[in-house]
């Protein structure tokens, strides 16, 4: 089979397709982002049409063309539905033990720990949306100069601050502290800054978040790449969740606009071959938490107009995956924060089959397997390669 020159592998954080087998054991069943978006608010999205998105989603018409691109869903084999581990598996890393969660806030030897640490206070402690909480007790941050610390479903320890009280770089240090505090079995997957500024009751949240995950516990297809010579380039907050491991360049941008921009950016340049890992997260954090199915319609078309230059710019030796880390489905009334969704899996590039149906597949780690393989990279990881059955003798 013939190797490709380069894999751009692109996340669209959030978009799941369907409740999966075990999704009743997360309050999830009933669940589906993808289809419920598109079932009530019709988002004009021709080129993820015509790659095969209503076909994977049991949505096209009976008189449809067959996609251009190969289709299918893949379930999650880890325990959980948040964004480091659908990111591991999506990478050849499948969790072995869930991140722990504090559906009760965090234990008092936590907290006391990182304000000793800090030298500072907390507010809050409980599981909340970002949004929601800086609401309810950003005044009383002002007053006092308390830090906001909130949970979610998630893995997560995440630490609100106005930046006229806490500046960003000084939040960020912080968050390394609590990030070398949560060891263990308080290990969470993630610490989060959540900087925000405005007058109390038009709080916003800033774009100087930032990440600060727990190293990955096993190799990944950044690693195995990097090791064997090859460019590994991530986009948005890729490297936040590999804690900056296996890249060898990131633009550690903001938003689906920008990241997109980023994305073509790097296909503009012909000098690299390897991976291109990309995360657009608006989808995610801001329609999908806040339940916000017409605005993350309208996402999905302002993705799906860069579709076409994203394409054309692969080049007649490069391969195209679209996929989703978990599901966060704006019409879910169950709560507010992620779905155990199965997710989408669309694949094209010149050198491809079309209209292959890659059926549901048993792990997110497929796809890794899928570009270790076509790029020629010979390490083995989780997953299995459906290379073989798409690539064009």
């Amino acid at each position: 089979m013939k190797k490709i020159k380069r894999a751009v592998v692109i996340v669209l954080d959030g978009c799941g397709a369907g409740w999966q087998h075990d999704a009743a054991q997360y309050g999830d069943e009933g669940a589906n982002t993808l289809g419920h978006v598109i079932e009530r608010e019709k988002p004009n999205i021709p080129n993820l049409e015509e790659l095969g998105l209503l076909h994977l989603l049991g949505m096209q018409d009976k008189d449809a063309d067959d996609p251009i691109g190969c289709y299918g869903t893949m379930e999650e084999m880890a325990a959980g539905k948040d964004t480091t581990t659908g990111h591991w598996e999506i990478a050849g890393l499948t969790l072995k033990k869930p991140f722990p969660t504090y559906p009760n806030g965090f234990p008092p030897e936590v907290i006391q720990a990182f304000e000793y640490e800090t030298g500072m206070g907390t507010l809050g402690n409980k599981p909340a949306s970002g949004t929601a909480i800086i609401e309810e007790l950003g005044a009383e941050h002002l007053r006092t100069g308390k830090l906001i610390v909130y949970t979610s479903a998630d893995s997560v320890f995440q630490i609100a601050a106005h930046e006229a009280v806490v500046p960003p770089m000084t939040l960020w240090d912080m968050c390394r502290t609590a990030r070398r505090l949560l060891k263990g079995e308080h290990n969470v997957g993630r610490v989060i800054a959540r900087p925000f500024e405005g007058e109390v009751g038009h709080f916003v949240r800033t774009a100087n978040r930032r990440d600060f995950s727990v190293d990955p516990t096993g190799r990944t297809m950044m690693d195995a790449l990097k090791s064997a010579g090859y460019d590994v380039l991530a986009v948005g907050k890729i490297e936040d969740i590999f804690n900056h491991r296996g890249i060898t360049q990131s633009n550690h941008t903001a938003g689906n606009r920008a990241c997109c921009d980023a994305t073509i950016e790097y296909l503009k340049k012909d000098r690299w071959k390897g991976l291109l890992f990309v995360n657009l997260v608006d989808t995610d954090m801001k329609y999908g938490h806040r339940r916000n199915p017409g605005y993350f319609a309208n996402c999905l078309e302002k993705f799906d107009e860069r579709l076409p230059e994203i394409m054309r710019l692969l080049g007649d030796d490069g391969l195209l995956i679209i996929t989703a880390d978990h599901g966060c489905d704006p019409t879910f009334s169950a709560h507010t924060d992620h779905t155990r969704e199965r997710v989408p899996l669309l694949v094209w590039g010149l050198g491809v089959e079309e209209g292959v149906n890659l059926g549901q597949r048993k792990s997110f780690a497929d796809v890794s397997a899928t570009v270790l393989e076509a790029l020629g990279c010979n390490e083995k990881l989780d997953g299995t390669s459906f290379y073989k059955d798409i690539a064009i003798e």
